[in-house]
């Protein structure tokens, strides 16, 4: 058996693997590797080398991106947009969810959209009572259509571009290829609205996060019942300036009680005087802080200032462990833990009247820790406690914009920048994103660890030598020839459903920029012996490029979706082939409309 024809029998073996789903799908991109290995097809180097593409360092440098952007609330508030506007209607919620995608698409590539999205869009689901299953497939499709928006949206687009000025003498404009890719997006939308819930299957996937949204205000009634909880600033002129910190005069009198005395810097202060810039934190009834404020001189803080959560400091709910160090000691509300960084804010027993004053510490007791949300990450990890909510966890729901948002958004201006100059290689431009996310404390590096999603990583790195070796060996070529060959002279119509048709298929099983280096010369020399614009058939190409909408493993934007949503390898077909007839339609039809054919 020669080696174009094994490894046409290892795709087929591989693409029954993966529908037959008995498998984990990164077990079946290792085998692929492995057998071609085996047989001979590609040597020991090329069978790993899909690990070191650049595909691979793009794909993981935009999880650190697009974890980054999340940790900084950019997605929470692009989440809170979304449902402010959509409210519950399913139309609206579609309809704003693809179009952020879609240009964001545009901007930064439909793999960066889509990984830097899915948290909003899962997040969102849960809290709108809807199943992430029937958002996230036309989250993807929106990111295929909108990187036709533009000539940055996708490597295809520069391919074509690069092909056009070769062969036909002048290029496509910036903005050209959203004459196809508007109707694709608007298309997309429509049947996402039409026949979405007919034809994308309800999946549950095996975990969904938790709906943080309300945790203020439940903890707040947890925890406070009525009060309320404010923090207020203390001035040169307040008659508290000099004051002990453990002994503010007139408090208990006034029915308002001081709960944590915070320097500047938001971290707890005790043992000491009250100076001015200090802040008091004080529980008690609206109206009562509002006097004991203006009787002290005290300046009450904005919005952001007020309650449980801010931009800056955050609480965090702990159980205390059996056999806990903590059973036995004495906490009351108020108390600075021995780290210095937080303050116990209640202290609650369960099916107890709530805890005031000083009290023992038992085993399955809760504690409301409030400080910063750095203080609050570092040591809410330890084995005397149960962490019910983690602090990232609530920060990332609750605090749109948070304090890394403005570095999050300008390393994103500046990889957006890199990317549409192609001043560098785009896996190099997102690499230094990361990096920079990374130094600038967006993220830990621990976070940008937990990122990586290693089943898209491994089925990318897997599959990869397999579309080295339908290149290499010729099977790419063969089928194509075999196609295009039989419908050259057929016309212009029957060509580009020809070319559509060979891009396609090929497209479900290598990436697109592979499959548009295989179909572009063969395309345009078809073209050139039928004495057709070659414009026209390059924009088939880029049209059927896009639309790798079959399977999960047809884009890295498909797979990243899959966990997710809780998808299986034959969920995508249904909803894929009836947005692919509207491609076809756009690729055969309209391409002509546009780019003519037959030039004068």
């Amino acid at each position: 058996m020669t080696d174009t024809w094994t490894t046409v029998a290892i795709l087929l073996l591989a693409v029954a693997a993966f529908v037959w789903n008995r498998l984990p799908v990164e077990i079946v991109a290792l085998s692929v590797a492995l057998a071609l290995y085996g047989t001979g097809v590609i040597s020991l180097d090329e069978a790993f080398a899909g690990f070191g593409s650049g595909t691979v360092v793009l794909i993981a440098a935009l999880f650190v991106v697009a974890e980054a952007l999340d940790a900084a609330g950019v997605t929470t508030w692009l989440g809170s947009l979304i449902i402010r506007f959509a409210g519950t209607s399913r139309v609206r919620l579609l309809c704003l969810m693809m179009g952020i995608t879609a240009v964001l698409t545009a901007l930064i590539s439909v793999n960066g959209a889509v990984a830097a999205l899915l948290p909003m869009v899962v997040v969102s689901a849960v809290r709108l009572g809807r199943l992430p299953s029937q958002l996230l497939m036309p989250l993807a499709f929106a990111a295929h259509a909108g990187s036709l928006l533009v000539l940055t949206g996708s490597p295809v687009n520069i391919l074509v571009l690069n092909a056009a000025l070769e062969s036909a003498g002048r290029g496509i404009g910036f903005f050209e290829f959203a004459l196809v890719g508007l109707p694709l997006l608007l298309g997309t939308v429509g049947l996402a609205l039409w026949l979405g819930p007919r034809l994308i299957p309800d999946r549950t996937p095996d975990t969904l996060p938790k709906d943080l949204s309300a945790h203020r205000r439940t903890l707040g009634e947890h925890y406070l019942g009525g009060d309320a909880l404010v923090r207020l600033g203390v001035p040169a002129g307040s008659d508290l300036v000099g004051s002990p910190t453990d002994r503010i005069p007139a408090a208990g009198g006034t029915g308002v009680h001081v709960v944590s005395v915070q320097g500047p810097d938001g971290r707890p202060v005790a043992g000491a005087v009250l100076a001015a810039g200090d802040h008091v934190v004080v529980r008690g009834g609206r109206d009562l802080v509002d006097a004991f404020a203006a009787q002290h001189g005290l300046e009450p803080g904005g919005a952001a200032n007020c309650g449980l959560i801010s931009r800056s400091y955050g609480v965090a709910e702990v159980v205390v462990a059996p056999r806990s160090d903590l059973v036995g000691t004495e906490t009351y509300p108020g108390m600075v833990t021995d780290s210095g960084a937080l303050v116990v804010l209640a202290h609650n027993r369960p099916r107890s009247p709530r805890a005031a004053g000083r009290n023992r510490i038992e085993a399955g007791d809760t504690l409301l820790l409030q400080g910063a949300w750095s203080a609050l990450d570092r040591h809410t990890a330890d084995h005397n406690v149960l962490l019910v909510d983690s602090p990232d966890a609530i920060r990332r729901q609750t605090v749109p914009l948070g304090p890394g948002s403005r570095p999050a958004l300008a390393i994103l201006a500046a990889m957006v920048v890199l990317l549409a100059t192609g001043v560098v290689p785009a896996p190099v431009a997102a690499l230094l994103a990361a990096l920079g996310m990374v130094v600038l404390r967006v993220v830990t590096v621990g976070q940008a660890h937990r990122s990586m999603a290693w089943q898209t990583l491994i089925l990318v790195g897997g599959m990869i030598p397999l579309s080295t070796a339908i290149t290499q060996t010729g099977a790419a070529e063969l089928i194509a020839d075999a196609l295009v060959a039989a419908i050259g002279g057929a016309g212009p119509l029957p060509l580009l459903a020809g070319i559509f048709l060979v891009t396609t298929i090929l497209g479900q099983l290598i990436s697109n920029t592979a499959t548009a280096l295989v179909i572009i010369p063969i395309a345009l020399s078809v073209a050139a012996e039928s004495s057709i614009n070659p414009i026209t058939v390059l924009m088939c190409v880029a049209v059927a490029s896009a639309a790798a909408l079959l399977t999960p493993v047809s884009t890295p934007a498909n797979m990243m979706i899959m966990q997710p949503a809780g998808y299986r390898f034959g969920d995508y077909w249904k909803f894929g082939l009836a947005v692919m007839v509207l491609y076809a339609g756009v690729a055969i039809l309209l391409v002509p409309v546009f780019w003519p054919a037959h030039v004068a």
